[in-house]
């Protein structure tokens, strides 16, 4: 009993030392956004809320806020769309090729971020010679290209849902007189809400935090949230940085909480 009792506090330790690890940064990024010192020192001076004040009179944190929010909502709803449809067909309607098409589906998960931007980029720039109109730099360009990067979190999700569901209550619903489409409305459909909802909003965080391929493919008055901290960051080092940061982990922290209110999110990631 000692020798198990020891255990269990060496792994609680453990834990909570991983734990610390993990949040330290964003305890510390929080902490820092709070400093009244414009070059940061330890100890601190003092403290004040005029970091803040000043990011959200910036202009550009306020313009890039907006865009990235409504950029993140687009592609997570057309990543959603797009993914349950093609997760469904690889798993429910199988072909000769399936395996590589889903492959090919999942593979912008391990190409880098930097890599993806410039040969989307590289692409853009291929297809406006061939339309003759750009592009590269306007808004649907740049919705296209977080939509390529969020699809595979949606099939990835939805497939592994898929895997696990029992495929005899669709056809229980089949055999009870339900139409293929009612039967997936009613039955499959709802079994795939955990998946479809972590799947929203993984899609939402990846893409309203994307630089590496938004920075090749914005273009005037397109400037998102990261690329303009990036284009602060050129010129100054003071905390506002820091405040900008904190309202972003704010921002994502009621986006899960929400998600989790309606769908667990340990049950599905």
């Amino acid at each position: 009993m000692p020798a198990r009792r020891l255990a269990t506090f060496a792994w609680r330790v453990l834990l909570t030392l991983v734990y610390a690890f993990i949040l330290c940064p964003l305890v510390f990024v929080v902490w820092l956004s709070f400093f009244r010192d414009a070059i940061i020192s330890f100890p601190p001076h003092g403290y004040t809320l005029s970091w803040y004040l000043n990011a959200w009179s910036n202009p550009a944190f306020a313009d890039g806020f907006v865009l990235s929010v409504k950029l993140a909502a687009v592609s997570s709803a057309a990543s959603v769309a797009l993914g349950v449809l093609a997760a469904l067909g690889l798993r429910r309607f199988p072909f000769r090729g399936s395996r590589a098409a889903g492959v090919l589906l999942l593979a912008p998960l391990v190409v880098p971020g930097i890599v993806s931007g410039v040969a989307l980029y590289l692409f853009y720039l291929r297809l406006s010679d061939a339309l003759g109109f750009d592009i590269a730099g306007t808004t649907a360009g740049l919705v296209g290209a977080h939509v390529c990067l969020t699809v595979p979190w949606t099939v990835r999700l939805v497939s592994a849902s898929l895997e696990g569901l029992d495929a005899t209550i669709e056809e229980a619903a089949r055999n009870l007189g339900a139409s293929a489409v009612r039967a997936f409305w009613r039955v499959t459909l709802p079994m795939l809400r955990p998946a479809i909802v972590a799947s929203a909003l993984f899609s939402f965080i990846i893409s309203f935090e994307n630089l590496d391929v938004s920075l090749l493919l914005v273009g005037p008055g397109n400037t998102t949230l990261p690329i303009a901290i990036m284009q602060y960051l050129e010129f100054n080092l003071d905390p506002t940085i820091a405040a900008v940061a904190s309202m972003q982990i704010l921002l994502l922290g009621i986006v899960m909480l929400v998600t989790d209110r309606f769908v667990k999110i340990s049950k599905v990631v």
